[in-house]
C-alpha cells in the first residue's frame, strides 16, 4: 500500500556531467535534444540505484528540473516565470537564484506539457517497478502570487474574484491528476511549503500585518486541493509533502503543526503526509491527533546534512509518534529530498543512499 514504510520525498542530487551539461546548455554549447540525452542516461542511472537501495517506488529524482516547483507552475498555460530582485522567502544563509511567477491569463494544463513526458520516461527505464511522480501542490501558486506577493500582485480581470482563482487552479490540476493517470501514473505527489510558512509565527505575524488572514486562506487551501483531488481515480494513490524549505541544506521556517493541523490533518481529503520531523523546528507530534485515515510518513532522517541518526532513537520517535497515530498508519523517509533545486543540498552521493538504506532497515525491524 502506498505510500511505503520505508519511501522518499522525491529528489536527488545532481551528478556533476549533468550539472556541466546543463551549464553547457544555458552557454549555447549543446542544444536541447543533446541536453536531453545526458539528463535521460542520468535518470537511467538513478533508477537502477533506487533500486538496488530497496525502494518499493522510484522517482527521476527531479534532475531534470532547476526549481522543484517553478518549472512546473510555469509550465502551466497562464503562467509566466519572471525574474525577481530577491527570493519570495529568505532563507537561513544561501539564497537561490532569484525568480517568481505572474498569473497572465485564465489557468489551464497543458495535455501536451513536458512533465507528461518526463513521466513517460520515467516509467519506461523504470520496468515493472511503482513509479513515483513529483509536482507541487494547487497551493504553492497562489502562495508565490497572491501571499508572498501580495504586496506588488494585481489581479487579471478574470480573477478580480479570489474564489475564481483557487476555482480555476482547483479544475487545472484535475486535468493534470489525469493527464499523469492516462501516461500510468498511479502515485503522484504534491511538494507544499505553504503549511510550512503557516506554522511559523514570525510569518504570520507578518502576514497578518499586510491583512493576510491566514486561517481563512488555509481552509481554501483545503477546500482548493479537495477540489483538485475529485478528479483522482480509485486505484491512484496523491499524497503531500509539507516541509519548511530546503536550499543547499538550508531553511525558511520553523513552527509545529499546531495552527494548521485541525484544518489541514481534520479536513485534506490526501491519502498520505509527508511530514518534515528531524529537527525541533518542526515540534512535537501532538497535533497528528487531527489525523483521520490519512497515512502519515514521518520524515525523521534529515536530508540536510550527512552524519548518520542513530537508529534506536528514531525508532523510540516512532513509538512516541503512535500514540497519536496507529503505528499501522505510520511509515518513514527522509524528512525532504536531497535536492530541491539543481544546486543540491549539502552531503554527496553516497551519503544520500546510506541515509536511504538505514531508513529501509529502521522499517523492515520497525514494521517487518
Amino acid at each position: 500500500m502506498r505510500p511505503y514504510r520505508y519511501d522518499i520525498v522525491g529528489s536527488f542530487l545532481r551528478p556533476e556531467y549533468l550539472k556541466e551539461a546543463r551549464a553547457q546548455h544555458l552557454e549555447g554549447k549543446i542544444n536541447d535534444a543533446q541536453l536531453r540525452e545526458v539528463e535521460n542516461k542520468a535518470i537511467k542511472e538513478l533508477v537502477e540505484k533506487e533500486k538496488a537501495v530497496g525502494l518499493r517506488a522510484v522517482t527521476d529524482g527531479e534532475l531534470r528540473r532547476r526549481y522543484w516547483h517553478l518549472d512546473f507552475l510555469a509550465s502551466l498555460v497562464g503562467v509566466k516565470e519572471i525574474k525577481a530582485d530577491h527570493w519570495s522567502v529568505a532563507f537561513k544563509g544561501h539564497q537561490p537564484k532569484a525568480a517568481t511567477l505572474e498569473i497572465i491569463d485564465k489557468i489551464d494544463f497543458d495535455e501536451n506539457d513536458a512533465f507528461l513526458d518526463h513521466f513517460s520516461y520515467l516509467k519506461e527505464v523504470a520496468g515493472d517497478i511503482d513509479c513515483k511522480m513529483t509536482i507541487p501542490s494547487p497551493t504553492m501558486l497562489h502562495l508565490i502570487c497572491c501571499v508572498r506577493g501580495s504586496e506588488s500582485y494585481q489581479p487579471i480581470d478574470r480573477y478580480k474574484n479570489e474564489d475564481d482563482l483557487y476555482h480555476e487552479i482547483a479544475l487545472a490540476y484535475q486535468k493534470a491528476i489525469k493527464a499523469f493517470y492516462a501516461r500510468g501514473c498511479r502515485y503522484l505527489q504534491f511538494d507544499d511549503t505553504s503549511w510550512g510558512e503557516f506554522c511559523d509565527q514570525s510569518k504570520r505575524d507578518d502576514y497578518a500585518s499586510r491583512g493576510l488572514d491566514l486561517n481563512q486562506i488555509a481552509k481554501n487551501y483545503v477546500k482548493m486541493i479537495n477540489e483538485a483531488l475529485e478528479a483522482k481515480p480509485d486505484d491512484m494513490t496523491i499524497t503531500m509533502h509539507i516541509c519548511r524549505g530546503n536550499f543547499r541544506s538550508t531553511w525558511f521556517s520553523s513552527g509545529g503543526y499546531e495552527p494548521v493541523a485541525e484544518t489541514l490533518f481534520g479536513g485534506c481529503k490526501i491519502d498520505g503526509f509527508f511530514l518534515e520531523y528531524d529537527s525541533d523546528r518542526a515540534g512535537d507530534f501532538k497535533p497528528l491527533r487531527f489525523i483521520k485515515d490519512q497515512k502519515v510518513v514521518l520524515g525523521l532522517v534529515t536530508s540536510k546534512d550527512p552524519q548518520l541518526e542513530d537508529k534506536e532513537e528514531i525508532k523510540v520517535r516512532i513509538q512516541e509518534a503512535s500514540q497519536y497515530v496507529p503505528l499501522d498508519q505510520l511509515c518513514l523517509s527522509p524528512q525532504c529530498g536531497f535536492s530541491s533545486t539543481e544546486e543540491g543540498n549539502i552531503l554527496t552521493d553516497e551519503d544520500q543512499w546510506k541515509k536511504l538504506a538505514l531508513i529501509k532497515e529502521i522499517a523492515e525491524e520497525v514494521w517487518g
